[in-house]
This record gives structure tokens, sequence and C-alpha cells, in this order.
């Protein structure tokens, strides 16, 4: 099932009187951060599907993520930007996981960057290589909920840390090493902690009753 757009492509500020040319002072419009997510569900059962987050939230998740003013390379975003979030089964992930990775086994999540094919022209040119297509996330249902429930976090903080963490991917952070890996991890405990969630990277120790590095 492929969920309808949460926002229109694109948002303009600012008017203009089509008879008449703009004046010295007058701004052009600037446009606004919009997004448009394809969101498909596929294989899976009524339970898990009651269980997933709300479009508005998955919409706003991302844009938290993609917010121009976090990073040089948020700075170069085309705007209105594009991005599919498929949401599926454990089945269907290890497939991918497996194909794309060389790695057995469900993941919660695989991003796959928008790269157009060789002679594309696009409507709106790639930017630094950043440009308004960014790619698909590939979120694996089940184990997100299997794993909130096994780090003591809530689905909803679980699933908002994985939309952050794959849409980063999209533009081209990562983190296969320490050097990596830390200004990933600062940027997307800075981005949860604007939208209320805690440290995704911390959990609660029952046993002394402070929080822990996972």
């Amino acid at each position: 099932m492929t969920e309808t757009p949460a926002s229109e492509p694109s948002v303009l500020t600012g008017t203009q009187d089509p008879e008449q040319p703009p004046g010295p002072q007058q701004p052009e419009p600037r446009l606004e951060p919009a997004l448009l997510i394809d969101v498909q569900l596929e294989h899976l059962n009524p339970h898990q599907r009651a269980r997933l987050p709300a479009m508005a939230d998955l919409q706003r998740w991302a844009l938290a993520a993609l917010d121009p003013r976090l990073s040089p390379r948020h700075a170069r975003i085309v705007w209105p930007a594009e991005l599919t979030i498929r949401i599926t089964d454990e089945a269907e992930s290890a497939e991918l996981n497996q194909r794309y990775r060389n790695r057995a086994g469900p993941t919660n999540i695989l991003s796959f960057a928008f790269e157009p094919p060789p002679g594309l022209d696009l409507a709106e040119p790639a930017c630094d290589g950043i440009g308004g297509l960014l790619g698909d996330l590939v979120i694996c249902a089940p184990l997100v909920q299997r794993e909130a429930a096994e780090q003591g976090k809530t689905e909803t903080a679980h699933w908002a840390h994985l939309v952050v963490h794959g849409t980063l991917h999209l533009l081209g952070f990562d983190h296969m090493t320490t050097t990596e890996a830390a200004p990933m991890e600062a940027l997307e405990m800075r981005i949860l902690g604007a939208l209320g969630f805690p440290s995704p990277y911390e959990v609660n120790d029952d046993a002394n009753g402070e929080r822990r590095r996972i």
C-alpha cells in the first residue's frame, strides 16, 4: 500500500504581482524546506500495521534530520526533497540485506541513496552530490518492535532514531570508523534531543537506576 504524500511538493513564501516587475527593494520568493515521502507497507500483518508510527511522525522526524542549518552538507540539499520509506517484514529485510550487504538475516534499517542512471537529465540538478531525490529507506517493522523491547526504549523513540539515522545516511553520513561515527552520533543525538527523545545510544540500567551506553 502506498500512502499519499504528507506535504505539498513545495512551499513558497513571499508574493508578487505578476503584472508588475519586482522593485529593487522587493525580495524574491524563497523556497522553504518541503519533503515528499512515499510510504510503502509490505508483508505486514494487521497487528504490525497497527503499531506503526503515524505518517505525520515519519514526516516530522525526516524533516528534522534534513534541517539545512545542521551542517554544510545539509545546506546543499535541493528543495523540495523526496524520499521513499518502505516498511516491511523480516523475510524481505533479510533478502535485501544479503543481496546488497552480503550479510545474513534481517536488519533494522537499510539506506539506499539515490544515484541517477548515466545520462539521466534531472529537472533539479544535484548540488554537490545532494539533490532533491534523496533515496530509499527500508525499515523492518518486526525487528524495530523487538529491539525497542530488548533495549528498554519506547517503540516511538526507536522508530524516530532509525528514521533520523537512515536519513542522515542518505546525505552521506556514515559510521564505519570511529572518525565517521562520532560526528554522526552527535548529530543524531542533537536532532533527537530537539524532538524530545533521549540519546538512542543509552538505556536505563535497572540495576543502579542510571543510564548506560549500548
